[in-house]
């Protein structure tokens, strides 16, 4: 059995791979062996290190503020960004020259811009023209960063989604009568979704992340900046990066799951969508009245 990148791999190649699984396993295991030495050797495994991390003082005052505070930023972030990258992809695929070449200049321009220097123009822009608290403002310059530089990657997600469906869609839509708008927000719109859905998480992803740098330049406070005052509180920094990042893979994890389990539902609603007749009613159908009524419509009724 074959599939479009690879051929199912003969006896040769399992043993191959079968080898190079264990050897990755063994290596990987010294690793994380030879990681766990040095840190008892520096004593970041001591017990008084992590014990604050099973009282309730370091979650109240340090980890969830942080936390509420980073979801807060990926959550505006994220639902601006969305629709507005939508928007940007579509419109870069008009047919009106005046309207995708504009669009296309605004999605390359921030697309090539790194988010950190995105967001550090948006504070200045805050600072100097804008009456916002100093206590808001980082929030602001970080959202305003995530936006304009995930919006525009979005904006690429969605039209190579769409430029990936085969050009029949598109014919068969034109050949029924319906415009291009009808045809991009019935037809061409929901069977993308399903295929931009993984590189769409990906992205909600690093939105989740990057909302990490407001708190190194921007003093923003998320996640990873109250660990560092965490950390100098308790003197327990190599715990504390570690706990903050297994925070982030749960994060991370519940995010991809959700899409796994949103991509499967669209593909099982895609499958399920026709209608099936049972036996009785198959057997009440009058095949004369069936033709009658195709040739009914297709002649006006005439």
């Amino acid at each position: 059995m074959t599939s479009v990148l690879y051929d199912t791999p003969g006896p040769k190649a399992k043993r191959r791979n079968v080898i190079f699984t264990v050897v990755f396993s063994v290596l990987l295991a010294l690793l994380l062996w030879w990681v766990w030495q040095t840190l008892d050797d520096k004593g970041q495994l001591k017990w008084s290190l992590w014990k604050p991390f099973t009282t309730s003082e370091a979650w109240t005052t340090y980890l969830l503020p942080g936390l509420a505070d980073t979801l807060k930023a990926a959550a505006l972030s994220m639902v601006i960004a969305l629709p507005l990258g939508a928007a940007l992809g579509i419109a870069r695929m008009s047919d009106h020259r005046w309207v995708r070449i504009p669009v296309g200049a605004v999605v390359e321009f921030f697309r090539a811009i790194p988010v950190l220097l995105l967001m550090l123009f948006a504070n200045e822009l805050y600072v100097r023209s804008t009456g916002i608290p100093s206590d808001e403002r980082p929030l602001y310059a970080v959202v305003t960063g995530l936006v304009l530089y995930n919006a525009s990657v979005l904006a690429e997600i969605v039209r190579a989604g769409i430029l990936s469906l085969p050009k029949g869609q598109s014919e068969a839509a034109m050949a029924i009568g319906l415009r291009k708008s009808q045809t991009m927000s019935s037809i061409l719109l929901p069977q993308a979704v399903t295929a931009m859905l993984p590189a769409i998480v990906s992205q909600l992803v690093v939105i989740v992340k990057d909302t990490a740098l407001g708190g190194v330049m921007l003093g923003f406070t998320e996640l990873l900046n109250t660990r560092s005052t965490l950390a100098a509180n308790y003197a327990n920094v190599i715990p504390s990066f570690i706990v903050v990042g297994i925070i982030f893979i749960i994060l991370n994890f519940i995010l991809t799951s959700f899409a796994s389990w949103l991509e499967k539902r669209l593909r099982r609603s895609k499958r399920s969508s026709g209608a099936v007749l049972g036996a009785d009613t198959v057997d009440d159908l009058n095949p004369a009245e069936v033709r009658g009524s195709y040739g009914t419509g297709a002649g006006g009724g005439t």
